[in-house]
């Protein structure tokens, strides 16, 4: 999974509360195959994928940052999509 070139200014925070000088834009929800045949893949790369899928949808929304809700879950996260202050 590659980054697109709009992705790359899009920074991705940690889980927790939202952040005080951002508004809400949405959710963005991704999957990827997180096991091939009968073998997992690595939870790290599979997070990884996930997280530059996310970060790759963020800027159509329009949002500069995301926040996942929640660990993957079978290949697939949720993240919030916000517009903030100071970035962009």
């Amino acid at each position: 999974v590659s980054l697109t070139p709009q992705a790359k200014q899009v920074r991705v925070i940690a889980a927790g509360p939202a952040p005080a000088d951002c508004i809400k834009q949405g959710e963005v929800s991704v999957s990827v195959k997180d096991n091939v045949s009968l073998y997992e893949r690595n939870a790290l790369k599979v997070r990884d994928e996930l997280e530059t899928l996310a970060r790759n949808e963020a800027p159509g929304i329009p949002a500069n940052t995301i926040q996942p809700l929640a660990d993957p879950a079978d290949g697939s996260q949720r993240f919030v999509a916000y517009q903030c202050g100071g970035q962009g």
